[in-house]
């Protein structure tokens, strides 16, 4: 994959013009797709001032260096080789705003998106009527006829959740293929979760309808090498993020989800402390610490997988940070009990007290454990 590749007549003139598309793709053990999905932007975009923007999540299979062997043989291809952090949001975040062209296209490195379709995209954007032109797959023309029955009912599941709650009127919100104006993208970035893998749900939903958005339809593909990033937590970062933005984004999805594994957590608590007293006969103290070093633990394990996987921890990296993590936690529940008395004592409402002390548990823990738990380098 590493032959040398020749730019064609246009590429030399075309690098030395300033560039009215950027194409972001964010790629994670794709080295086996990058070159094609360049030589078939070269021929879509013939014409056309363009760069190619790949943002690497370091990929083990080293995407990032084909991605270099390209970039030396035509500037038009930049690489943005990402270490201790990882989602595709978050690239396609760092993608865009690392771009120079006036319009953004995010397309997967996997050639399933119709990179045929960018210059109409691009056309409409440069017409002044929208600011957002997206590939839709369930609009007429379009279609998703690679999908197994059991991802097809998940999207239509989720595009009808995110049309319901969200309130987002676009026929396929779940859509990883699009074209943005970069100004309008600016304003919005601030807002963006740079975790999960639904970056225009989060843009559109961000924008609050103030996006002038057209759709326009096209034949999702099959992949051709490698396999799909998408796995059951994909479920739970969409979740996530769908309370994110129905609070207004007052709350960010990785405390959302760091919450929802806390409230898991006290299942557990509860279920270990049974077990305990009544399989073991072990007395009510004893127990009770059972519990709650079995909710810690299985709270560390969920939190490592899900709401921190973007800076998961491996190898010894994974003691040391369980025992941070026992330890933040026992002075959250110092911080919970506390607070819970305070309220208490000021008024006498269980629920009210139960509640601010489990409250003051849940940011405490948050806090501190990305403070010292799961802290980026």
């Amino acid at each position: 994959m590493n032959e040398a590749i020749r730019p064609g007549p246009e590429s030399l003139p075309q690098a030395a013009v300033a560039p009215q598309l950027s194409v972001v793709v964010p790629t994670f053990n794709e080295r086996d797709n990058v070159t094609t999905l360049y030589r078939r932007l070269e021929t879509a975009l013939a014409g056309i001032p363009w760069e190619v923007v790949f943002v690497d999540d370091n990929s083990p299979d080293g995407t990032w260096d084909v991605v270099r062997a390209l970039a030396r043989q035509d500037n038009r291809v930049r690489c943005i080789r990402r270490i201790g952090r990882r989602g595709l949001s978050g690239a396609c975040i760092e993608g865009i705003l690392a771009s120079s062209a006036p319009c953004a296209a995010v397309i997967d490195a996997d050639l399933q998106h119709d990179e045929t379709q960018l210059p109409k995209m691009l056309a409409l954007l440069q017409g002044g009527e929208f600011d957002l032109v997206v590939g839709s797959r369930y609009i007429e023309g379009g279609s998703a006829d690679s999908f197994n029955k059991q991802r097809a009912g998940a999207s239509a599941l989720a595009t009808e959740v995110a049309k319901r709650v969200l309130r987002v009127k676009i026929a396929d919100p779940m859509s990883g293929f699009f074209m943005i104006r970069r100004d309008r993208f600016e304003q919005l970035a601030p807002q963006l979760s740079t975790q999960g893998f639904k970056i225009l749900l989060d843009v559109v939903a961000t924008a609050r309808g103030e996006l002038r958005v057209k759709e326009i339809p096209y034949n999702f593909g099959s992949r051709l090498h490698g396999e799909s990033k998408l796995d059951s937590m994909v479920a739970l970062d969409f979740l996530g993020l769908v309370l994110a933005k129905l609070t207004h984004d007052a709350v960010s999805l990785r405390f959302l989800l760091f919450a929802m594994v806390g409230s898991l957590g006290v299942f557990v608590h509860f279920a270990a402390l049974f077990i305990a007293l009544r399989g073991f006969d072990l007395p009510f103290a004893v127990a009770q610490g059972c519990g709650a070093f079995s909710a810690m633990t299985s709270n560390f394990i969920l939190n490592n997988f899900l709401t921190y996987r973007d800076q998961r921890l491996k190898g010894f990296a994974i003691l040391r940070g369980l025992l941070l993590f026992y330890l933040v936690c026992s002075v959250g529940l110092a911080a919970n009990v506390g607070v819970a008395f305070s309220v208490y004592a000021q008024e006498p409402i269980w629920w009210l007290a139960g509640a601010a002390g489990a409250l003051m548990g849940v940011v405490w823990n948050y806090a501190m454990s990305g403070l010292f738990v799961w802290r980026k380098k």
